[in-house]
Parts: C-alpha cells; sequence; structure tokens
C-alpha cells in the first residue's frame, strides 16, 4: 500500500476549469484557475476560440514560469445554429437575437465536455454556475465538483433572503421599501431593484433553481472575496444553503504580478502601445488623488439621453475625470460626444477612453482619486484593492445587492440613486439626472464624508494584500481546499485498488 500511495502522491490533482462565455465571468474563474496551477495543480481550461483569445497570454506566461496549465479549444458550432464564425460569447453589444442562438450553441458542446472530464482524467471540476449539468457529470465520474458564484456572499444570501421570505410581496407599491429578511444588517431595497427574476417567475427563475440544486449536489463553492470583506455574510450564505465554501479572493492580486499581466486582463489584444500612453501621461500630470476614474463594465449601455447627462455632471463636477465608454454606434449621441471630448480636451479636464480600458493599471495610478462604478464585482474587488470609494450605480443582474454592500455594510460609497434594475442588454427607462450624479460625486470626492469613506477603504485595501499573503485568509483557505481535494483522489483511487478483484 506504502508505495502505491507514494506514486499516487506524486501524481498531479487535475482539475478541470469550465468559464462562461462572458467577459465578467471569464476574467475570475481563469484567475482561480491561474492561482490553482500556482499551487502545484495541473489545470486545463476547456472553453472556445473567441473566449481562449481573451486570456491565453496570461496562460502562456504562466507555462513559461513553469505553471502546470494549458487551455483545451473546443470549436463553437456557430454555423449550426446560424451564427457568423467568431460570435460565441456575450457582451453588451450582442444582439438579442443571437443570445439564444449562442446559447444553443453552448448547449450542443456538452457532451464534448463531459467526454473531455473522462479522457483528461479530472479529480475535480471547477464550472461557472452557468453549467448546472455538470454536477450530475462530475457525480458519474465520481469527482468532487466545485461551482464558481460570480458576486458578493451578500448578493448570494440576499437572492436567497428574497426567494425563501418573498418580502417584496407584502408591498403595495413598486418603489416602497422593504426589509431583506435573516441577514446580518438592517438592508432595505424597493421591488423595483430587484431582479425581475426575483420578482415574478420567468424562464431565469427556473435556470436560477437548477443552478441551486446543483449547488447542492456539488462539493462546495468557490468566491472571489475575502473574510476581511465580507465574512459575515460567508459565515451566514454557508449557514443558510447548508453549503460549503471558500473564499480565495482578491484572485486576481495573486496571479496579475506583471504589468503584461495587469495590462491584458480582460482583453488579449493589449490596445497600440500610443493609446495606453495616452492615459497614462495624461494621468501623471494630475495631482494624488485628484481624478475620477468612471466606468461601467463590458456589459452595461446607456441610452443617449443617459449619456448626455453623465457627460454634463462631469464636466460641471470640477473634478478632473477619465470616461471609459463604449464604442461609437453612429448616432444623435456620436457629434455630441466629439464635441464634449473635444471641450474637455481642450480645457485638459477629462480624458475620454473608447471601448476597453487596462483597468487595473489605471487604478494603481496616484492621481486617482474614486470611481463611478456599475457595481459589477470584479471592479468593486479591483476599487476595494486600490483603496478607492466608489459612487455606485447598479444596472442589472446582482449589482444593486453588491451596492449595499459597498454603501450601507461597508460604507465606502454613496449611492448615485439608481432606482430601476434591468437587463443587461436593455437600455431600461431609467434616466438618472446629472443632478443627483453631481451629488454622489461631490459627496466622493469631499475632504469631509469622501474622507471617512477613503479611510474604511484604505484599511481594506491593506486587509486585501494581508489575505493573499502566507498565513492571509484566502490563502490558507487555498491551501486547505487543494489539500482536501488531494484526499479525496486518494481515498477514490484506494476505492479502485481494494475493488480489484
Amino acid at each position: 500500500m506504502g508505495s502505491h500511495q507514494a506514486e499516487v502522491e506524486a501524481d498531479k490533482l487535475k482539475v478541470i476549469f469550465l468559464p462562461f462565455l462572458s467577459t465578467s465571468h471569464i476574467i475570475p474563474i481563469v484567475d482561480i484557475g491561474r492561482l490553482f496551477a500556482m499551487h502545484g495543480v495541473d489545470v486545463t481550461i476547456i472553453t472556445t476560440p473567441v473566449a481562449a483569445s481573451i486570456f491565453q497570454n496570461s496562460i502562456d506566461r504562466d507555462t513559461n514560469r513553469g505553471h502546470s496549465i494549458r487551455t483545451h479549444i473546443i470549436k463553437f458550432p456557430a454555423s449550426q445554429v446560424g451564427l457568423p464564425e467568431g460570435v460565441e460569447t456575450f457582451n453588451a453589444d450582442t444582439p438579442p437575437g443571437m443570445i439564444a442562438k449562442i446559447s444553443q450553441g453552448l448547449s450542443m458542446l456538452k457532451e464534448e465536455m463531459e467526454q473531455l472530464f473522462e479522457d483528461l482524467e479530472a479529480d475535480c471540476i471547477v464550472t461557472d454556475m452557468f453549467y448546472p449539468w455538470t454536477a450530475d457529470a462530475a457525480a458519474k465520474l465520481g469527482i468532487p465538483r466545485l461551482l464558481f458564484l460570480g458576486g458578493s456572499y451578500l448578493a448570494h444570501s440576499a437572492q436567497h433572503s428574497v426567494k425563501n421570505y418573498m418580502p417584496h410581496k407584502e408591498i403595495g407599491l413598486d418603489t416602497e421599501k422593504f426589509n431583506l429578511p435573516g441577514l446580518p444588517h438592517k438592508l432595505e431595497m424597493t421591488p423595483l431593484q430587484l431582479p425581475d427574476w426575483l420578482r415574478a417567475p420567468t424562464g431565469y427563475t427556473y435556470l436560477m433553481e437548477m443552478i441551486r440544486d446543483s449547488e447542492k449536489k456539488s462539493y462546495g463553492s468557490l468566491f472571489d472575496s475575502f473574510y476581511e470583506l465580507e465574512g459575515t455574510y460567508q459565515e451566514h450564505y454557508k449557514k443558510a444553503t447548508g453549503t460549503k465554501s471558500w473564499s480565495l479572493g482578491p484572485v486576481f492580486l495573486w496571479v496579475n504580478q506583471d504589468a503584461s499581466d495587469k495590462a491584458g486582463r480582460g482583453n488579449g489584444k493589449v490596445e497600440q502601445e500610443d493609446k495606453v500612453q495616452g492615459w497614462l501621461e495624461w494621468l501623471n500630470f494630475k495631482p494624488d488623488n485628484s481624478v475620477l476614474y468612471v466606468s461601467f463594465g463590458s456589459m452595461s449601455k446607456f441610452p443617449s439621453s443617459q449619456l448626455v447627462e453623465i457627460a454634463q455632471a462631469l464636466e460641471e463636477s470640477g473634478h478632473d475625470f477619465i470616461w471609459v465608454i463604449k464604442k461609437k454606434d453612429e448616432g444623435e449621441e456620436v457629434s455630441f460626444l466629439d464635441e464634449f471630448e473635444k471641450r474637455v480636451k481642450a480645457s485638459n479636464k477629462g480624458y475620454l477612453i473608447w471601448g476597453w480600458a487596462p483597468q487595473l493599471l489605471i487604478l494603481e495610478n496616484k492621481a486617482i482619486g474614486g470611481l463611478v462604478t456599475h457595481c459589477g464585482w470584479n471592479t468593486i474587488i479591483e476599487s476595494v484593492n486600490a483603496g478607492f470609494p466608489m459612487a455606485t450605480w447598479p444596472l442589472f443582474a446582482e449589482q444593486f445587492f453588491n451596492e449595499k454592500l459597498v454603501t450601507d455594510v461597508l460604507k465606502i460609497g454613496v449611492a448615485v440613486g439608481a432606482k430601476e434594475w434591468r437587463n443587461w442588454n436593455d437600455f431600461g427607462k431609467e434616466v438618472v439626472k446629472k443632478e443627483e450624479i453631481g451629488k454622489a460625486v461631490a459627496l466622493l470626492m469631499s475632504s469631509g464624508e469622501g474622507a471617512d469613506m477613503r479611510r474604511r477603504v484604505r484599511e481594506l485595501s491593506h486587509a486585501a494584500k494581508r489575505a493573499v499573503q502566507v498565513g492571509g485568509s484566502s490563502q490558507t483557505n487555498m491551501l486547505e481546499l487543494v489539500q482536501e481535494l488531494k484526499e479525496l483522489r486518494l481515498q477514490r483511487v484506494n476505492r479502485k485498488v481494494t475493488a480489484i478483484p
């Protein structure tokens, strides 16, 4: 038995990662895969060509650093579902008609993926929550499945609370406030701020139920969070759902260690050097903590009426700003934004980045003083790590719940005042006025309340860095998790050995 055990120990633990096909889901799960590889695990990421192009450079760098990690590409069946070649990921510009086709293409890959779990002799599967079927696939192979849940522990705890207690059903008006029952803090929301699938059953409600069922069948869940940020909600979530869970964050902090990692995070094709230098040079001439960074993530879009309000609020705020804005479509706002860009360039008050921006590098710059954000979880974690308070402007997904963590629990942000949840691919009806935006920005950048927020978020920033160092909360979780998975594999191998007659 002894020599056999030594052989097994000598074998690397093999873990397969399965990211979902949208940038905000791909980034953290790939970073977790890279983290496993840093801890001596043999990692294979299964994905399609376009999704792979987003992160392949960092995998190549990790391989050169001696880590055992690779991407296994499977072809996306674009032509079979009636899509042009190369359309296989979800983002803000995905036309509604294509969303169902991409989903259909994904479900056609299920058998091929399942076969790969077996062929690659996986000891464990780490899968995005949007693949609930992998729970049964893992059970069939007798291996553990870990679920990656995007978003905060608070958001998932709040969803659990709404689903169990239905507090919004007792409210007369869509704009009236109700309490989220059973949570560690008193948190209030209105029915309009809840995701539509929690307000009334939709197809998505059914999908979320499948996801929750698959979680119950799983070995546990992984979060890109850390104990000092929301340990209370981590404990609450584990109790409320009866599942195991590990926080391993801020994940990007472990794995994006040099400038090329940071510059390329979320976009494999790093922008031309001169464009990058443009914003960098501009920022380097600004005083410390003086510039407002405005970005709404890879999945958000606004009608021109809203862009006008944002532009006017920024111009009238008196603060210097960098605004990351979607690539231009032809239309009325283009001429308006062109004029606006010329004006703020001439006055040296503002800098517009069209399309994608290297957010990690921008947030490292001393000139940045605060953020206006859609409350996407990746951005919140990056902002906390960088030590910046936030003006919160949630739009869709679990973002209104994330806002509560930032403004009500941690008190490191101020709400712009968004009142209405919408779908990610929908403009919604609400237009937040420039006065509201201006008020939030003034408070955020102020020396009064703003300074208190900055002090609190800086403490969390130090805690974030400690969490991933030796003996830190996330580092300890990571070591324990890898050890547990190794023991599970050993038990499985031993069972096989004793089963042989």
